[in-house]
């Protein structure tokens, strides 16, 4: 059975597709371009994490619609949106 922590918190970062770079599978967008929930940029992403959520203007999105890492979140395909497109990724912490 797995380990179920008592205590769990989110940490949300946003921002919008133009502020990515690359094209089709490479597209990506830094850490560095989105703000916390406090509103101050944010230097890197939660380096620990339980899961993370990924909402495209607002819509939730499919696991296999992104990856993340500490520096960035990789959206491919995500080149194609339009620009002003809100971007919101939501990490759960414990």
């Amino acid at each position: 059975m797995p380990i179920v922590t008592p205590y769990q918190n989110s940490r949300r970062f946003t921002s919008t597709i133009g502020a990515g770079t690359g094209t089709g599978a490479a597209y990506a967008i830094a850490a560095t371009a989105f703000t916390n929930d406090a509103g101050a940029a944010a230097t890197a992403f939660p380096a620990s994490y339980n899961y993370y959520n990924l909402y495209l203007n607002g819509i939730l999105q499919t696991a296999d619609t992104s990856s993340v890492t500490t520096a960035s979140i990789s959206i491919p395909g995500g080149d194609v949106l339009d620009p002003g497109t809100p971007v919101i990724v939501q990490f759960v912490v414990s």
